[in-house]
């Protein structure tokens, strides 16, 4: 598994605001949006593309288009939807898929309990979007889920990863035969006794869209 920390002061900017403890849901959702867009420019990198004839108005050239079939974009609710816009303002042609992961508070398992995606993704590139990856069992588990369906190139991107949770990664997904990346905008210290990132910045979902 490949990981990168994308290295920019704009994404560090951004990322000190959304940990800020007082910073509101509103303005914590515009910051999320703005960067996940920056993390998607980093992560969609080498979204595969085919050449692509056309006229400018002085002459015939060949450019570039998104390869069909065109990549899919899959936010892990709930707090993935907080990501999608900024990561489809990139990827205006891309399709999105939904699946839904809840997290034992007690096991920290992950659980499966909703599911909007094609049956099959064979060829198909995948960006799985989740704003934390602290122990890894629902990103893990989404990735598997991906490829059993066909996929063959898979790039999560999340705003922050714990060190715990990149160890399970690379532990649960290295038998799969496909390219898996990890974008990210931090690797912070380490997890606590809870399952939280630390420093972090609370529960994402929370802080998107408040206490329910």
């Amino acid at each position: 598994m490949r990981v990168i920390v994308a290295d920019h002061p704009l994404i560090a900017h951004k990322l000190t605001y959304l940990r800020h403890k007082d910073t509101d849901s509103p303005t914590f959702r515009r910051l999320a949006d703005e960067l996940v867009t920056l993390l998607a420019y980093e992560a969609t990198r080498e979204v595969r593309t085919e050449p692509f004839d056309i006229e400018t108005p002085v002459g015939p050239t060949t450019g570039i288009k998104l390869s069909t079939p065109k990549p899919l974009v899959v936010p892990i609710l709930r707090a993935g939807l907080g990501m999608l816009e900024g990561m489809v303002r990139l990827l205006p042609t891309a399709e999105v898929g939904f699946l839904g992961m809840l997290r034992n508070e007690e096991t920290l398992e992950a659980v499966t309990y909703a599911n909007r995606l094609p049956d099959d993704l064979s060829g198909r590139q995948c960006y799985v979007i989740d704003p934390m990856l602290a122990t890894g069992g629902t990103l893990a588990m989404s990735i598997r889920y991906l490829v059993d369906r066909g996929a063959d190139d898979i790039t999560a991107v999340t705003l922050l990863a714990a060190p715990e949770g990149i160890d399970a990664l690379e532990r649960e997904l290295g038998g799969l035969h496909v390219p898996i990346t990890l974008v990210t905008a931090a690797v912070d210290e380490k997890l606590n006794g809870q399952g939280y990132i630390v420093p972090g910045l609370g529960d994402a979902g929370d802080r998107l869209y408040g206490v329910v």
